[in-house]
């Protein structure tokens, strides 16, 4: 049964989705399109006006949309936007809300937390890790949720400045710790595979509050906890 496709390279209702496509391994593309549609999305993002949106850039690019190859290249780059801007529509403060009262003057770093974000001048992504550490004052958090509001913040339309000042001032307001200090490592790749085209250089911001800014001693043990082992 041929698959049918209306103006806007959107798939018919009578498409059956298990045909399997010539040029293919048997059967694998079509299982991964079905493991992406059967992962739940968050509401917020319109995504037949995405699919209308990329259809018309492959056009003005040159391409023929409703070759093989493109047919459904128009759901799939909706499907990825509804995934990569996710955080746009959920607060990563709910991260922080839920804190152990505990004492402890000691610092705590989560490091190496890994993130994918999407730079908002170019459109493209960048990479990297970050490292978020904070001194307590009388509220602990679990590990997780440093890595949870990295997340979040990083997956809406960025950059990697905003980014890093965004973290520090979440852990700020919410914490109410001594100091916290976020450092942010991260590839670009609107400056390595476009315009100056510089393969492996890495951007690297950092955000001081508190005690990190303020005592020159804590924020060198900071940079000894985050570079001291493995630099």
């Amino acid at each position: 049964m041929a698959t049918v496709y209306d103006k806007f390279g959107m798939k018919s209702d009578g498409e059956l989705t298990g045909e399997k496509r010539a040029g293919s391994l048997e059967g694998e593309d079509t299982a991964q399109e079905a493991d992406d549609r059967a992962t739940p999305l968050p509401p917020g993002v319109d995504q037949p006006r995405i699919q209308r949106a990329v259809r018309e850039i492959l056009l003005a690019v040159g391409e023929n949309p409703d070759r093989e190859g493109l047919r459904e290249t128009p759901a799939r780059v909706a499907r990825m936007y509804a995934e990569l801007f996710c955080g746009l529509h959920v607060d990563p403060r709910r991260h922080l809300r839920k804190f152990f009262t505990e004492t402890c003057d000691e610092v705590v770093l989560v490091r190496d937390i890994s993130f994918n974000s999407m730079c908002e001048h170019h459109m493209l992504p960048f990479m990297g890790t970050a490292h978020v550490a904070y001194l307590p004052g009388d509220r602990v958090i679990g590990l997780s949720k440093l890595a949870r509001v990295v997340e979040e913040v990083a997956r809406r339309p960025q950059v990697q400045e905003r980014m890093t000042e965004q973290i520090a001032d979440l852990l700020v307001d919410e914490l109410r710790a001594k100091g916290v200090a976020v450092v942010i490592e991260a590839i670009h790749t609107c400056m390595t595979i476009r315009g100056v085209r510089k393969p492996g250089a890495v951007c690297v911001t950092s955000a001081m509050r508190g005690c990190f800014r303020s005592k020159p001693s804590t924020r060198a043990e900071l940079m000894t906890l985050i570079y001291g082992d493995h630099r």
